[in-house]
């Protein structure tokens, strides 16, 4: 087994929410707990369409709206708090740079229609790896086969040839249901850990 490729998440895994306060603080003004704002703006339906392309990230936000009865003001202020705790992890990007030019390496997304902004703009992350796939863009996300096996042919390798790192299990049973190499991700320096392993194992 020879390793050639790289493939990280991007939520979750490079940019964690690192502080929750402000979404604590618009879940006390909504008047529900922590989950039920999250899965509101995660877990809905008009989510699951927005992660492959059907409706735009804005019609989540309009969901979002009807949900907790917001005014656009209102709409606006909660779509900025809600990932002002985000914080990108410099340190596993610096070791996702530096793979290359051993590894090819990818970023591999389920975002809405503005994650490619997000990721290669707000976070300045474009230049980090060899290949971007968001799942808004090419309507399948993880843990669909089709999703790994774009990510894998757009990098020119095989799935055996790809180490695949992310947060939800069932996003890294999909890899290894399609061949590919995976580390689920707890914490920086365990994922590192693991992905150093498999590379020093298919020398």
């Amino acid at each position: 087994m020879t390793i050639r490729a790289v493939i990280f998440d991007f939520g979750g895994v490079i940019v964690r929410t690192e502080d929750q306060s402000p979404r604590l603080r618009w879940a006390e003004r909504l008047g529900v707990t922590p989950a039920v704002l999250g899965a509101t703006v995660f877990d809905s339906e008009a989510a699951a369409q927005a992660t492959v392309g059907r409706i735009p990230a804005a019609a989540v936000w309009a969901h979002v709206a009807a949900a907790f009865k917001l005014e656009a003001d209102a709409l606006a202020q909660l779509r900025a708090d809600f990932f002002s705790g985000d914080r990108c992890d410099e340190a596993l990007v610096a070791f996702l740079r530096g793979l290359r030019p051993a590894y090819k390496t990818g970023i591999l997304s389920n975002a809405w229609s503005d994650g490619r902004d997000i990721i290669g703009g707000k976070f300045a992350l474009a230049d980090a790896v060899d290949d971007l796939v968001v799942s808004a863009e090419v309507g399948m996300a993880k843990p669909d086969p089709r999703i790994y096996e774009l990510a894998t042919t757009r990098l020119g390798v095989r799935p055996e040839e790809a180490i695949f790192v992310d947060d939800f299990a069932r996003n890294i049973d999909g890899a290894r249901k399609f061949g590919m190499q995976a580390v689920h991700f707890r914490d920086r320096t365990q994922a590192i850990a693991d992905v150093q392993a498999l590379l020093t194992y298919g020398e």
